[in-house]
């Protein structure tokens, strides 16, 4: 039988994103091992693509790479996870002040749906559904900004984050009190206001650096991975 998979970098882009967008849905928890055998029938690609794969998903801190022990998901700390909010601050700052100059009419009226859809979701309790527009709309101002710099490094940084994601905003009442903050970024943005719109884009991530640092730590990776930025 022919084998059909996928070699070179365009097996290790497949692996590579493959494994991120696991991440992001929340289908590979802190400390899983990463099988090689296991990725190549996955992503269909050859055991090597999956091997330069984990090597740089490792050098942006998303995988440890454990010797005699092969590849797992890495463990981000509650302490990391505030450090990695501190700069996601200045960043989300710096793109939102930059989306409301530049957002264009289409991007404004998408932030308004998303707004609109957070509010839905708040009203019938549907934490899911938040936690995917509140991705959405964190994704939304830092491509209405134009600044690809700051947004390719958010996009390594909530990476990192992605175990702490999805399960602050479930949170027993977080998304009541972080919706007025969602709510005040997306109102900034559209009426194009830079300084209102920087301003609430650091109002929302020092909130969440309040809960990550209310977040119980007991030491296993379990209880590491217990908290959110939504």
């Amino acid at each position: 039988m022919q084998d059909n998979r996928v070699t070179g970098q365009a097996g290790r882009r497949a692996v590579s994103a493959g494994i991120r967008r696991a991440l992001a849905a929340g289908d590979m928890a802190p400390g899983q091992r990463l099988i090689e055998q296991e990725l190549s029938d996955t992503y269909q690609a050859t055991r090597s693509a999956v091997r330069e794969a984990l090597q740089d998903l490792a050098a942006e801190g998303l995988v440890e790479l454990v010797p005699r022990r092969g590849a797992r998901v890495r463990v981000v700390s509650v302490d990391e996870a505030i450090l990695i909010t501190e700069c996601r601050a200045s960043l989300e700052g710096l793109c939102a002040r930059r989306a409301a100059e530049l957002a264009t009419p289409e991007q404004r009226e998408r932030l308004l749906a998303v707004g609109a859809g957070m509010r839905e979701a708040v009203a019938d309790h549907d934490l899911d559904r938040y936690s995917v527009l509140n991705r959405q709309l964190h994704d939304l101002v830092a491509e209405a900004s134009g600044q690809t710099v700051a947004q390719s490094l958010l996009d390594r940084l909530n990476g990192q984050m992605v175990r702490h994601q999805f399960r602050l905003a479930l949170r027993p009442g977080r998304p009541s009190q972080s919706l007025p903050q969602h709510l005040a970024i997306i109102d900034a943005v559209t009426t194009g206001d830079p300084a209102a719109a920087e301003a609430a884009a650091n109002a929302h991530l020092n909130s969440v650096i309040t809960e990550l640092k209310a977040t119980p730590v007991r030491g296993d990776a379990h209880d590491a991975a217990g908290a959110q930025t939504g």
